[in-house]
């Protein structure tokens, strides 16, 4: 080896290092605020881990919201090619909250009932920024806002995502003034009520993937949604079996039944001609 190893620091003549700032990294950041977040509430090692899994998961729930708003936006406008990118983005984050799953099953049942009654009756059922995204995604349940009646500015954002048309709703209203022959009552309805599968609906999406070089910007609309789905549902799966691995089929701290209800979740669909369409291509 030609070079000879230095131990010690990195030597930095020469370099211009601003030693006084006018906004430091960690005022830019407000990490004096982020980092005095973390209240454990029981003296148990793993309790640190749990809740800044939860915490982190919240911060990208909130940056997919960023762009989801962002995303459904541009389609209300027919310029997809920001939306694209938007989307692009929400799936690199959903690949962060799915690897957050791997980190929480380090920890066994041992470790995790140690403190879990310091939740006391919390619950990720309660996550208002996760009902959000859901709504917007187009998973609609009236019943799911009441848990956020206590908290009106909450129950407000949460009922806003619930009333307003979702990403795929924005989608077929896109498809019908660009000619598509989207049904009446598709474009006109009840926001808040789950999105029920429509065969109309199905052929105009046979007619988008048949004809993909014609219709490309749609076709890859299609497939950036489907994407977006998946992603989000294999990450229902490993909250899952994250839960299974370390509770069991124990009854969750919000009350639902754990697994169970995990599992129900993950037979819903968001955009179910987008799935339907592929079996009848």
């Amino acid at each position: 080896m030609s070079e000879t190893y230095k131990p010690g620091a990195v030597d930095l003549t020469g370099e211009d290092i601003h030693w006084d700032q006018d906004v430091s990294y960690g005022q830019y950041l407000g990490l004096d605020k982020l980092l005095d977040c973390q209240t454990l509430r029981s003296d148990q090692h793993d309790e640190m881990m749990f809740i800044i899994i939860h915490q982190a998961s919240e911060l990208w729930m909130k940056l997919s919201i960023h762009e989801l708003t962002g995303a459904m936006e541009q389609i209300r406008r027919d310029e997809l090619g920001p939306a694209f990118k938007m989307i692009s983005r929400i799936a690199r984050i959903q690949e962060q909250l799915i690897q957050s799953w791997n980190i929480l099953a380090t920890m066994t049942p041992s470790d995790y009932l140690k403190f879990r009654d310091s939740l006391g009756q919390s619950s990720g059922f309660q996550s208002y920024q996760y009902r959000i995204i859901e709504f917007s995604l187009g998973n609609k349940n009236p019943g799911m806002v009441e848990v956020h009646k206590a908290h009106p500015e909450i129950y407000r954002q949460v009922r806003a995502a619930l009333d307003t048309p979702s990403i795929y709703d924005l989608t077929l209203k896109l498809l019908y003034d660009r000619g598509f022959n989207v049904p009446t009552d598709k474009l006109s309805r009840d926001w808040s009520e789950p999105y029920v599968a429509s065969a109309e609906v199905e052929q105009v999406w046979q007619q988008v993937y048949a004809m993909a070089d014609k219709y490309w910007d749609l076709y890859e609309l299609a497939e950036k949604l489907v994407d977006l789905e998946h992603r989000f549902q294999s990450w229902r799966f490993s909250h899952l079996k994250t839960v299974e691995r370390v509770i069991g089929y124990r009854r969750g701290t919000g009350g639902t039944g754990g697994v169970s209800y995990l599992s129900k979740a993950l037979e819903l669909q968001f955009f179910p001609e987008l799935w339907s369409v592929r079996t009848s291509l």
